[in-house]
C-alpha cells in the first residue's frame, strides 16, 4: 500500500505504465487458464475424469438468495476480490482525465465487458473442469490454486503465488487511483474536513496527482491490515465494502428515473434503456434484500459474526454519513444563525475547489438549504 501510495503520488505516469502491464498481465494468465481448460476438457491431462461436475451440476445447490450474491459468485483468481465486471465503474470516477471520454467509454465499455464476462465465464469451466466439487469446497486454497495443482503439478501451484501477487497489486493500483480520486472530490466539493479543504483537494506534490487523498486511502488501508484478524475481518470488510455500493445503485436509478421525468429534454451523452435500467433496479434490490435471508449453512460466510451484521454495519456507514451532512449543512446553520455562501477558488497547481462562507442572518429568519 505505502508503495502504490508513493507509485501514484510521486510518479503518476508510470503507476499507469504498471497498471496498465499487470492488467494485460491478468488477462494474459486468465487466456492461459482458459486454454489450459479446453485441454483439460480434451482428456489430456493428469486429471482423471474432466467432466464430473458436468453430470448433475445442479446437485446440491442452495435455494437461500443470501448464497446467490457477491462474493459467494466470484471463484476468482484472488478469493473474495471484486471482478473486473465491477471494477470498470472505477472509469467513470477519473473521465476528465480520459482522453475523448464520451466516444473512449462507449467503446472501451461494452468491449472490456465483453471480454472478462467471456473469460471469467470459461476460466470457471476450466476451475471444474480441473477440480470436483468436493476438492473445491474442502481444499482450503483458491481454485486457480487447486487448478495449477492439478494441471501441472505441486511446482506450478507454488509458481501460482507469484501470480496472485502480481494481479492483487494491480487491483490495488487500480482501485487506489480511483479511490485517491474520491476523496479529493469531496474536498473539492466543499465537505468540511480537517485541516482545510485546500491541502486534500490539491494536486501536491507533482500537480498531476493528488497524493493527499492517496494518504487518507493509504492509513485506514493499513489499519485493515494490521489489525483486526485477517479470517474473520477481511470476507466482513468486503462485504461491508461492497453492500452500501448496492443501497447507492437502487438510489442512482431512483434518480434517474426522477431525472427522466423532469428533465425528458436534458442533454445526455449516455442514454440507458428502459429495460436495461429495470433489470439493474431489480438486481440491486435483490442484492439489497437478499443478504437478510438465512443462507444455506446458517452462518453465512463470516462466522462466528452474524450472516446479516455487514449488512447493518453498511447501512449505518450511510446513515453517518448523511447525518454528518445535514448536521454541516442544516442542523448548525439554522442553531447558530447563518448561511453558507459557496465561493469558487483555484489552487496553485490549476485545481477548482468549493468553498463555503459563512454569513449571518437577520433576527428571525430561517436559512434555506440550496
Amino acid at each position: 500500500m505505502t508503495f502504490v501510495t508513493v507509485l501514484h503520488g510521486f510518479t503518476p505516469k508510470l503507476g499507469l505504465l504498471v497498471m496498465n502491464g499487470l492488467s494485460v498481465f491478468k488477462i494474459a494468465i486468465l487466456l492461459f487458464v482458459v486454454v489450459s481448460g479446453w485441454v483439460v476438457l480434451s482428456g489430456h491431462t493428469r486429471v482423471q475424469n474432466p467432466g464430473a461436475n458436468f453430470h448433475d451440476i445442479f446437485a446440491g445447490s442452495s435455494h437461500s438468495g443470501n448464497d446467490v450474491r457477491p462474493p459467494v459468485l466470484l471463484p476468482l483468481i484472488i478469493p473474495n476480490h471484486a471482478p473486473p465486471l465491477e471494477r470498470w465503474s472505477n472509469v467513470n470516477y477519473v473521465l476528465n482525465e480520459v482522453k475523448d471520454p464520451i466516444r473512449t467509454l462507449k467503446i472501451a465499455g461494452p468491449l472490456g465487458l465483453g471480454i472478462c464476462a467471456t473469460l471469467y465465464v470459461l476460466a470457471n469451466v476450466a476451475y471444474f473442469a480441473a477440480a470436483t466439487k468436493e476438492e473445491i469446497t474442502n481444499s482450503g486454497v483458491t481454485v486457480a490454486a487447486l487448478f495449477f495443482k492439478n494441471v501441472f503439478g505441486t511446482q506450478a501451484q507454488r509458481a501460482l503465488s507469484v501470480f496472485v501477487a502480481l494481479c492483487a497489486l494491480g487491483n490495488v493500483i487500480t482501485v487506489t487511483y480511483s479511490a485517491a480520486r474520491i476523496n479529493q472530490e469531496l474536498a473539492k466539493a466543499g465537505v468540511p474536513l480537517p485541516f482545510g479543504n485546500r491541502f486534500w483537494a490539491s494536486n501536491w506534490p507533482t500537480g498531476k496527482s493528488p497524493l493527499p487523498g492517496l494518504v487518507i486511502h493509504l492509513i485506514p488501508s493499513v489499519i485493515v491490515i494490521l489489525l483486526p484478524p485477517p479470517e474473520v475481518a477481511y470476507p466482513f470488510i468486503l462485504n461491508v465494502e461492497g453492500y452500501p455500493h448496492q443501497i447507492v445503485n437502487v438510489f442512482i436509478v431512483a434518480g434517474l428515473f426522477w431525472l427522466r421525468y423532469k428533465k425528458p429534454d436534458a442533454v445526455r451523452p449516455f442514454k440507458v434503456w428502459w429495460p436495461i435500467v429495470i433489470f439493474f433496479l431489480a438486481a440491486a434490490l435483490f442484492l439489497v434484500i437478499a443478504p437478510f435471508l438465512p443462507p444455506a449453512n446458517g452462518v453465512g460466510d463470516t462466522p462466528p459474526l452474524p450472516y446479516y451484521l455487514y449488512c447493518l454495519v453498511g447501512i449505518g456507514i450511510i446513515v453517518l454519513g448523511v447525518v454528518y451532512w445535514a448536521v454541516w449543512r442544516i442542523v448548525l446553520p439554522r442553531v447558530f444563525g447563518y448561511h453558507l455562501v459557496p465561493r469558487k477558488e483555484t489552487l496553485d497547481d490549476g485545481t477548482v475547489i468549493t468553498l463555503f462562507s459563512r454569513q449571518k442572518l437577520a433576527y428571525g429568519v430561517i436559512p434555506e438549504v440550496p
